[in-house]
């Protein structure tokens, strides 16, 4: 069964994948990207990325960051994504841009939004999740590994553009 399949009010059948509406009840069912908080840390001419520790896309390279919560702000879940991943407190600087893009996870493949930040730490010690993070490395922003998303690369390139400015 894929999600979308049934109607989540009434249970009923859907005639067709969403956007739809209920035959049954007239329950409008859309998919909407679900949005993210990310952080690219710079330092001078380099970026922090992690090795992702778990599905999806493990052992791939990304920036810190994950989904937001209810009704969290993307800010505010970068910098609780940065401490649950990195262990550490970053300051947000100037906003890079929103990305959408495709998430697979369990069998689903869904839109996401990702807002990405630069960013700064606060500190410069990480005590990063081994729940999350397997190693932590600086690339160069001008030649930056394959990252796990294809939004985190298009958002180093912008970076790259705001930073010589």
């Amino acid at each position: 069964m894929t999600e979308g399949s049934y109607c989540p009010r009434c249970a009923e059948p859907l005639r067709r994948r969403p956007p739809t509406a209920c035959a049954a009840c007239g329950y409008a069912q859309f998919v909407n990207a679900r949005p993210t908080g990310l952080v690219i840390v710079v330092d001078g001419d380099r970026f922090l990325a992690i090795r992702r520790a778990r599905e999806p896309r493990r052992d791939g390279w990304a920036l810190p960051g994950g989904f937001c919560d209810g009704w969290e702000h993307p800010a505010d879940a970068a910098r609780r994504e940065a401490a649950e991943e990195l262990g550490a407190t970053v300051t947000l600087g100037t906003f890079v841009g929103m990305y959408v893009g495709p998430y697979e996870f369990q069998g689903e493949r869904f839109p996401v939004l990702d807002c990405f930040f630069l960013a700064s730490l606060d500190r410069p010690e990480l005590a990063p999740d081994p729940r999350e993070v397997s190693d932590v490395h600086w690339f160069d922003l001008d030649n930056p590994p394959d990252l796990a998303f294809p939004t985190m690369g298009s958002a180093i390139a912008d970076t790259q553009q705001l930073i010589s400015r």
